[in-house]
């Protein structure tokens, strides 16, 4: 098996030759600002410049899900798209990421089994056993569970690894299917290679969800801070309407680090996207190019 690889590998990845863009001097590393904080955070975001990286979920999963995103690619419509491994059209995916000078994330799954005829039987096996774990219960990814130490580390390890064989380096950022790289087992043991790009929680204005809720996602959001990179804010595309919504965090883009998940598969998504009508929406926010937000500085306090 390829997954033979240890921790002490993990290294942080330096852009590739083909990754174009200059660096950009933006975001909090750390602590990054959200909607619930007060105005002092508003006001600092105000003197960097904003950036919305669109990111499509779920490259490689399916033949379908692949060239619903490379559309939204050649429409200029995402800046990058979160890969999926040991899936069905990983191989075509990566090939096509370097053909049409596609940027992408490892988009680590432990809950949709992998659909690759040659993944390894155990590295299926130990898959089954985290998202039974996982998916138990919508609390589940928030208890550790130390029985399953080892299985969580391989899958990451042997994620981590296929990656490399496929897109030829390490990711220079990682989020989850259904956010489960934000798991306790993931977080609490430090599997996410230190200083690498991570997605953070979604982010909420006060109110929006309850106080217990919010407190936990700072608190994840403060612990993948102190060891990774992360975007000022993170939203769903999704719901599309009210258009005030959309607007709102198109408008924090315009001086903050926004990241947008979006799914194509979704038919609604898809026209929003490749139809163009995202262009008609975004006003003076900008959707980052490929690879600007690997090859961005971090200049907050923790920064790397």
């Amino acid at each position: 098996m390829r997954a033979q690889a240890s921790k002490a590998q993990f290294v942080t990845p330096s852009p590739g030759p083909h990754e174009r863009g200059s660096a950009l001097v933006v975001g909090q590393n750390g602590i990054p600002a959200s909607p619930e904080h007060g105005s002092g955070a508003q006001e600092e975001d105000k003197s960097r410049g904003g950036l919305l990286v669109v990111n499509a979920d779920d490259w490689g999963r399916d033949a379908r899900t692949t060239d619903r995103i490379l559309d939204c690619s050649r429409a200029g419509a995402i800046s990058s798209a979160s890969a999926m491994v040991f899936m069905e059209d990983s191989e075509r995916a990566a090939a096509m990421a370097s053909e049409n000078c596609i940027e992408t994330a490892l988009h680590l799954n432990f809950t949709s089994a992998f659909s690759d005829a040659r993944c390894p039987a155990k590295l299926l096996e130990c898959q089954e056993r985290v998202a039974r774990h996982l998916l138990r219960h919508r609390l589940a990814p928030a208890l550790f569970h130390p029985g399953l130490r080892r299985c969580f580390e391989y899958l990451v390890i042997a994620q981590i690894d296929e990656y490399r064989r496929l897109y030829g380096g390490d990711p220079a950022r990682l989020d989850g299917h259904h956010h489960m790289h934000l798991s306790a087992n993931v977080l609490l043991e430090g599997l996410l290679p230190e200083g690498t790009i991570v997605r953070r929680n979604f982010s909420f204005q006060a109110g929006e969800k309850s106080i217990c809720n919010r407190l936990y996602r700072k608190v994840s959001d403060r612990w993948l801070g102190s060891r990774h990179r992360l975007a000022d804010y993170f939203f769903s595309i999704v719901p599309l309407h009210p258009d005030a919504r959309l607007r709102r965090i198109y408008s924090l883009a315009c001086t903050s680090v926004v990241e947008l998940e979006t799914h194509p598969i979704q038919p609604d998504e898809y026209q929003y996207l490749a139809g163009g009508k995202i262009f008609a929406k975004i006003g003076a926010a900008r959707i980052a190019p490929p690879f600007a937000m690997s090859t961005m500085q971090f200049t907050a306090e923790g920064s790397c």
